[in-house]
């Protein structure tokens, strides 16, 4: 979706060795991102296995090229023709997705003969295990025999909109802005699912389970090069090379945010990742400093990734006066005092405006019961007046004099039922737009609407809340969580700052 994701990225001289890079590395992921030909290794006559389910999502996603199931003696599987080995394929495979016993995929690959270009390994029992560690060198070995590389193994899939290939059952089929690398396939699984209820959209997220060849260093370099994607985010459990991927990270000078979800960051995680895909997690003072020098923006939990990857999505970073006056706005005066304490320890402040603007607000005369010092509290019945012209014009005395550097505006909507139509949100974000035009660049908007989880009250705000991301307003679920995608997208800025990056303002 261009109008979700545009941005003006960095004005800066491009030589003509780093046009020819970032040519060789989009051309290099190409077959990756965008298959033409697709091979399925192990899936069955009965329609029952993984990879089965693989073939019917691909078709449903909306992939257009041709698909060769592998089997050793079936001639058909799903209605396709089948063949015996990836060397008898009738063109050479761009994307191959194996999901068989962990012994028999070295010699499979062995035997493809330069015909595939990547494989990607589902199984299990390599690295991750004591007893598959020697498998896992030669499940290498045997993808550089046989002419590919190789993703995973221990892994899910590759979720390609712009290449109609996905291991999920449900996702996004616009191609997006936010490109994803995760070394969790279920976290992985997590991230397009809950991203996408929560309005983000993907250039690609893939899964890389125990990175015996391609890892997080080659993807980044590919998403930094690749034009689709304005951000990227990662649940990294080890770099390989961590050298080489702080120097893709200085190198690339913050140019478009990377967002890092790390774990085994204590004693206990990096145990837990080495079960898991048999990482060797490093100690966290390292990925700290890398955070500072490069300026990725490190977060704890997989809600602050998702909502700070929401915020990079939708707003433009403003390293000229990055963010940290944030002014609060809406119904609830408890939730309007906990946000400003909350956002004072994340370093973004809700101090009272200045005289001028309460002078402003004073003298739209407001009824009683609203507080007009920041936060500015206001009854339901005030949002809803004059279709939202109330409202405007205190968007108006705050942007005007009081000059924050962000606005949240924040909805419990459980007390607009009963009390309002339906027209009263729709009339507040165009209220908000409006005053957005007079103030371009001023100060990011965000929304909140928050929900007693009545099932119809949900379904009220999901449908708004695809509303308002279609215009470029990020939409969360809690004051906290607009918070904390606030502060990482003024990590962001402050960082730009600080080296001296321009950005748009």
């Amino acid at each position: 979706m261009p109008a979700l994701c545009s941005r003006s990225d960095e004005r800066r001289r491009v030589t003509r060795n780093e046009k020819r890079v970032t040519g060789d590395v989009i051309e290099r992921f190409r077959p990756l991102f965008e298959p033409k030909t697709v091979a399925v290794v192990g899936a069955s006559t009965k329609g029952a296995a993984l990879p089965n389910v693989f073939i019917r999502r691909i078709r449903e996603f909306g992939f257009r090229g041709a698909i060769y199931p592998i089997h050793p003696s079936a001639a058909e599987i799903d209605g396709l023709p089948a063949y015996r080995s990836l060397a008898e394929t009738p063109q050479p495979v761009d994307y191959a997705y194996i999901a068989i016993a962990a012994a028999q995929v070295p010699p499979l690959l062995r035997e493809a003969r330069g015909r595939v270009r990547f494989a990607q390994v589902i199984s299990s029992g390599f690295g991750e295990v004591d007893e598959g560690k020697e498998l896992q060198l030669e499940l290498a070995a045997a993808a550089r025999a046989g002419g590919m590389r190789l993703i995973g193994p221990n892994c899910l899939g590759i979720h390609t909109p712009r290449g109609g290939v996905t291991f999920t059952e449900i996702g996004p089929r616009e191609t997006g802005c936010v490109g994803i690398i995760s070394q969790s396939g279920g976290l992985g699984t997590d991230i397009v699912r809950r991203g996408y209820a929560r309005g983000l959209q993907f250039s690609g997220l893939i899964t890389v389970g125990n990175c015996a060849d391609v890892g997080p260093n080659e993807l980044t370099e590919f998403y930094f090069a690749d034009q689709q994607t304005k951000v990227i985010g990662m649940y990294i459990e080890t770099a390989q090379d961590g050298r080489r991927l702080f120097e893709i990270l200085r190198d690339a000078r913050a140019v478009k945010p990377v967002v890092v979800l790390k774990g085994g960051r204590s004693e206990q995680g990096r145990m837990a990742a080495a079960s898991h895909t048999g990482a060797l997690a490093g100690d966290d003072r390292v990925w700290v400093a890398l955070s500072r020098q490069t300026g990725c923006v490190m977060v704890d939990t997989l809600d602050q990734f998702i909502d700070a990857l929401l915020a990079f999505q939708t707003l433009t970073p403003q390293p000229r006066h990055p963010t940290r006056r944030v002014a609060l706005f809406g119904n609830g005066g408890g939730a309007s005092v906990l946000a400003t304490d909350y956002f004072a320890r994340l370093g973004l402040d809700v101090t009272p405006f200045e005289k001028p603007t309460i002078d402003r607000l004073a003298a739209l005369k407001l009824p009683p019961g609203t507080s007009i010092t920041n936060p500015v509290d206001t009854p339901v019945g005030t949002l809803q007046q004059g279709e939202g012209r109330v409202a405007e014009k205190i968007l108006e005395a705050i942007y005007d004099s009081g000059r924050p550097e962000a606005l949240v505006m924040h909805l419990n909507l459980a007390a607009f039922v009963g009390r309002t139509k339906d027209e009263v949100l729709d009339n507040l974000m165009q209220a908000a737009l409006r005053v957005q035009s007079r103030y371009p660049g001023q100060a990011h908007f965000v929304l909140v609407l928050r929900s007693d989880g009545d099932p119809p009250l949900e379904e009220r705000k999901r449908a708004f809340r695809g509303k308002a991301i279609a215009l470029g307003i990020p939409v969360y679920d809690e004051i906290a969580n607009a918070g904390c995608a606030l502060a990482a997208l003024a990590f962001h800025e402050r960082f730009l700052a600080s080296r001296g990056v321009p950005r748009s303002s």
